[in-house]
């Protein structure tokens, strides 16, 4: 399409009638501290937000076994940008988040009340003792395996002794909630009420944050000690649903869930069916792509076309619980997984948007950067770069297998927890490894080839398609793909865009990678590819190139292999320049040595949800 002079003035006016002048009122709950009704300007071009979806305090119990005294408001202004100690060090986020949901595990929240209030009933029990004076990672290892690794792994009730009951449980959360509603400041800093149900049926990961869009929550989570079967927490989501909430679930660490969290039959040994299918993509509209114990996108095992698919796999997962890597544990094949779902049932149950987060059990959200993991995450275990060269994640990995974890990111018209929440909802959403990555998704038909601005190609977007988490049908024209990146100021350029591509062909899974922009004038050739660049960090000091790459780069993609009856989904892959990962940090600074296998550097990224094609009349 040409950028004609009729075409820019409507394109002019489109958008000066999508500047950002709205505002509406938001009103808090009435029983809430922030009850006043604000005034928080919108922008229907939207915004990227960054924040955490996955943190663990002092509220957690393995994360008081291992050292953890911060607090759920301590975690908010870490997050805000304030400055705690976590394991007798001051850390400080370089820039603060735009929202967070601090996601203490359901299981044990009345133990860590008790842990936490001198005088409480069962303060003084001799566990609890224990569990206060550990301060060594040889004493919260063994605690932490008998107290939590083991209940939580081979099911049962799994209290210790001195458990007050279901009251001591609702004052865990009602302390979670408490501070949430203190900390939220519509159009400022965005609170989420949450919980993790922590279910890992013979070590198999089946972990999912429940995420709630404001303050009607039930008085009390659900545990897994109360189920370890997803279908039992979707039933009891449901029920809230029907009270009055409103929420959703994020798997995470697929990468470690032993074949459990793409399965072809439930936990109790039935295939999967329509109803599980319509319940679970309902429930769930999101996962975690990566955090501290992994990504979960791809292996190079699997994916050995895919020159970036070795990226924090934390191999040694495989060392650890019977955890070996299995393709149908990566979020690439249960994206292909779900479209064989959705041809025989009628339903994908896998259609998924991306998240990030970081898991981190010392109370710190996002912290991310790979220059700033002086403490690790997982307090005594990796709290020191000696610790790091040594110890396990007990049940995971080796501590310097973690990685700092991910972001999650969000267009939203403003930071309010509805629009927060319903971009995870609508799936309107990216992952990061930790970069402020910014990335745009759209497709439609009839985008310009280029744009005067960033604001004409968002609202072309919106005018002629549909964005990312979106569904497409159209048996007859090729859709169109429109994507743009930015690169996060404080890192470096960017390196390429690239689309990921799966389909259906006579129920056969395929995929393939085409790179759809590139940086520093390189050409891509007809099958996607493109010449690497060479543009290496600094071994002696950390420093990345400053001189190559694109500080932005945009493309409009049309799929040149597109069959109108294949099912299809497409999701956008962005690589900025190599950067120094911490472990190359910690040799510089700490003058420790990691073992040879470990990476230096690594080649950060954003991962932008999918859209998914479906031939027409066979749209779901």
């Amino acid at each position: 399409m040409k950028n004609t002079s009729i075409y820019l003035l409507a394109m002019a006016l489109l958008v000066l009638s999508c500047k950002p002048e709205t505002k509406k009122e938001v009103a808090q709950p009435k029983d809430s501290p922030t009850s006043a009704v604000v005034e928080v300007p919108e922008n229907p071009l939207k915004e990227a937000y960054f924040g955490e979806t996955h943190v663990h305090t002092s509220a957690s119990m393995d994360a008081f076994i291992g050292g953890n005294r911060l607090s759920t408001a301590d975690a908010y202004r870490f997050a805000m940008g304030e400055t705690v100690i976590a394991n007798g060090r001051e850390m400080k986020l370089k820039r603060p988040l735009d929202f967070c949901a601090v996601s203490d595990h359901a299981e044990f929240l009345g133990e860590t009340f008790t842990l936490l209030h001198e005088g409480s009933p069962g303060y003084d029990h001799p566990v609890a003792q224990q569990m206060r004076a550990s301060n060594n990672y040889e004493d919260a290892i063994a605690l932490f395996v008998k107290y939590v690794a083991t209940p939580m792994r081979n099911g049962g009730d799994g209290h210790p002794d001195f458990y007050q009951g279901i009251e001591s449980t609702k004052s865990g959360w009602q302390a979670n909630f408490e501070a949430t509603e203190q900390y939220n400041q519509p159009g400022i800093f965005t609170t989420l009420h949450a919980f993790e149900w922590t279910s890992a049926p013979n070590a198999g990961n089946l972990h999912r944050n429940v995420i709630f869009r404001d303050s009607v929550v039930p008085d009390v989570p659900m545990s897994a000690s109360d189920s370890r079967d997803p279908r039992d927490l979707w039933a009891w989501m449901q029920q809230q649903l029907d009270k009055g909430s409103t929420l959703l679930a994020i798997p995470h660490n697929s990468n470690g869930s032993k074949g459990l969290m793409f399965p072809e039959k439930d936990l109790e040994g039935n295939p999967i069916d329509a109803t599980y299918a319509a319940q679970r993509q309902k429930m769930e509209p999101v996962i975690e792509m990566m955090q501290i114990k992994g990504n979960s996108e791809a292996h190079p095992k699997f994916w050995p076309n895919d020159e970036f698919a070795d990226f924090e796999m934390a191999y040694s997962i495989q060392d650890y619980s019977g955890r070996l890597f299995e393709k149908r544990n990566y979020v690439r094949s249960g994206l292909n997984r779900g479209m064989l779902f959705e041809q025989d049932l009628g339903i994908n149950p896998f259609k998924y948007g991306f998240v990030g987060g970081t898991d981190s059990h010392n109370g710190t959200p996002s912290n991310v950067d790979e220059d700033n993991y002086a403490v690790g995450s997982h307090g005594y275990v990796d709290r020191s770069a000696q610790d790091r060269t040594k110890q396990v994640i007990d049940g995971w990995a080796m501590a310097y297998d973690i990685n700092p974890g991910s972001l999650t990111g969000v267009w939203a018209p403003a930071n309010t927890r509805g629009h927060i929440w319903d971009a995870m909802k609508n799936k309107e959403t990216f992952a990061t490894s930790g970069p402020r990555i910014k990335v745009r998704f759209f497709t439609g038909n009839g985008f310009a080839d280029t744009y005067d601005s960033y604001e004409a190609l968002v609202a072309d977007g919106y005018a002629k398609g549909k964005p990312m988490g979106s569904d497409i049908t159209d048996g007859i024209t090729p859709p169109e793909f429109l994507v743009w990146a930015q690169k996060d100021a404080l890192g470096p350029n960017l390196d390429r865009i690239q689309i990921i591509k799966g389909w259906l062909d006579n129920g056969k899974m395929k995929d393939k990678i085409y790179t759809v922009a590139a940086s520093d004038g390189r050409i891509i050739d007809t099958q996607g590819k493109t010449t690497p660049l060479d543009a290496p960090v600094n071994l002696e000091t950390g420093a990345f190139n400053t001189e190559k790459g694109s500080a932005e780069l945009m493309a409009k993609w049309t799929d040149p292999d597109f069959d109108p009856d294949q099912r299809a989904f497409y999701y956008v892959r962005v690589l900025q320049l190599p950067t120094a990962r911490w472990t190359l940090y910690d040799e510089i600074r700490e003058g420790v040595s990691y073992p040879e296998s470990v990476p230096k550097t690594l080649v950060e990224r954003a991962w932008a949800s999918p859209v998914w094609y479906s031939p027409k009349g066979k749209d779901h």
